[in-house]
């Protein structure tokens, strides 16, 4: 039988607020254990928790953003359950009245730029539970120990519809949402720190069958790669045991990125496990079309609209208004450097090769030592010709390396190209009188060793010699 997949995914991301989310404590990543804590975060008697605004107006953002409706009247919920990690015994979140519902994501996921519209049922806000670590200094031990500074960092949960199909929607839904958030500056999208991270609910069907079949739940997926992964080998468990005849269990299960294989961790709690019912510290939200303007009003330009301009403004090709947009950073720097010169493909060719290749991540280029300053001196000097595209990259690494100006580089380094038609004519005639074999070899036909003659000449000028002018003379001498 046929087997259809059935996806769908609960993103969870961290606020970029400075503080949690109904209290002053820091929500800076690291520290020591337990020192970013306070009677409200902890849960103590007697203290009452106040929503953090900022934290509110980044979830409109993104409702906006997202094409959700913004539920103007919205309340804040207790999700009870015990776990070492919650301090309270319960989990201040929203449920029956989130912030927003009924959004959408706009997918690009063939190579003819077919779209895909996945669902998003609702954005809501909630508190971050806190740590344990069965490991201390990477042993384990007998005892398991929890940090709480993470408990009351600001969460948004964004659920999609079940509109995912493969592994790769998935991922590409990720991606395309994470980029949103991180133009809106709402969150860094750090999935390794974990302020970017989702579960997925997966499960089987026959194929043209509407009704869903037993889903299962994974988390524990800190990549991409692993989201992929994951996926994968979750959707050929499932179908293994369809097609023996075996029923799915709706479990929850976590990925052992070792061994490359979910393994189950508990059965999966339905919403009544967790005894929702309002926080009665919270007064409810109500947001009126003032602020809501006033949200949109500061919306940045987003990146699919940001694509389409770069491929409109500056007649670049779709893969690179895809690559130039996929971080706000990278777009930010490549217009910084086309108006300083007005280079749009030398630029992002630049951008998409070294500098891209100099960074661990895309995001680093905002403190990259090559500046748009930097790159757009540099570019203008291939231009005039005083250097060529090959010393260009040694320039660039030496930009890279002290963090100065092309042209103090090239001064210093004495990298100046050579165009003295006189002195190129007097190399080229050193090489041919030293290799006159090959000179008799071109001559005769074998094309090929004119790449050979060219590089001896490019070797003989050290690499300085104009290459287009030493191209011509090469050949109108080998042509006498």
């Amino acid at each position: 039988m046929d087997f259809e997949p059935v996806i769908g995914l609960e993103v969870h991301a961290q606020m970029l607020s400075n503080t949690k989310i109904f209290c002053n404590c820091s929500t800076q990543f690291g520290g020591e254990p337990n020192t970013r804590t306070c009677p409200v975060c902890l849960g103590m008697p007697g203290v009452l928790p106040v929503a953090n605004r900022r934290v509110v107006e980044f979830s409109l953002k993104t409702a906006l953003a997202t094409g959700c409706t913004i539920q103007k009247y919205n309340q804040f919920a207790r999700k009870n359950y015990f776990y070492p990690d919650l301090p309270k015994g319960y989990q201040i979140s929203q449920y029956e009245l989130p912030i927003a519902t009924g959004g959408y994501l706009d997918l690009e996921i063939e190579a003819d730029g077919a779209k895909k519209r996945i669902g998003i049922t609702r954005i809501h806000m909630e508190e971050d539970a806190g740590k344990l670590m069965h490991e201390i200094n990477g042993i384990a031990g007998d005892s398991s120990y929890v940090d709480l500074n993470r408990t009351g960092v600001p969460l948004m949960e964004i659920v999609s519809e079940p509109d995912i199909r493969s592994a790769r929607e998935a991922v590409e839904y990720l991606k395309t949402l994470r980029s949103i958030l991180q133009y809106l500056e709402v969150c860094d999208g750090n999935m390794e720190q974990g302020s970017f991270r989702c579960d997925a609910n997966i499960s089987l069907r026959p194929r043209g069958r509407e009704k869903f079949g037993t889903k299962v739940e994974l988390k524990n997926m800190n990549s991409f790669r692993h989201v992929e992964r994951a996926i994968e080998f979750e959707i050929e468990r499932q179908r293994d045991m369809l097609e023996d005849g075996h029923e799915i269990r709706q479990e929850t299960r976590l990925w052992d990125e070792k061994r490359e294989e979910t393994f189950s961790m508990r059965s999966k709690e339905e919403a009544h496990d967790y005894r929702y019912f309002p926080d009665p510290d919270l007064v409810p939200l109500v947001i009126d079309e003032d602020w809501i303007a006033a949200v949109r009003a500061g919306l940045p330009e987003l990146p699919r609209q940001r694509r389409q301009r770069f491929t409109d403004e500056y007649k670049l090709s779709d893969y690179d208004a895809d690559v130039l947009t996929a971080t706000k950073q990278v777009a930010d720097y490549f217009e910084a450097a086309v108006k300083l010169h007005g280079q749009p493909k030398a630029v992002s060719n630049w951008i998409m090769g070294d500098i891209m290749r100099s960074l661990s991540d895309a995001r680093d280029i905002a403190g990259f030592r090559v500046t748009p300053a930097h790159l757009a001196a540099m570019i203008a000097l291939i231009d005039k010709g005083t250097i060529s595209g090959k010393i260009a990259k040694k320039v660039f690494e030496l930009m890279a390396e002290t963090g100065k100006m092309p042209e103090a580089v090239v001064q210093e380094q004495g990298l100046v190209q050579v165009s003295d038609t006189g002195e190129l004519e007097k190399a080229v005639q050193a090489v041919l009188d030293a290799n006159a074999q090959m000179v008799e070899d071109f001559r005769g036909g074998k094309d090929k060793v004119f790449g050979f003659l060219m590089g001896q000449v490019m070797k003989s000028t050290k690499g300085k010699g104009n290459p287009q002018l030493l191209n011509d003379i090469l050949r109108r001498k080998l042509a006498d």
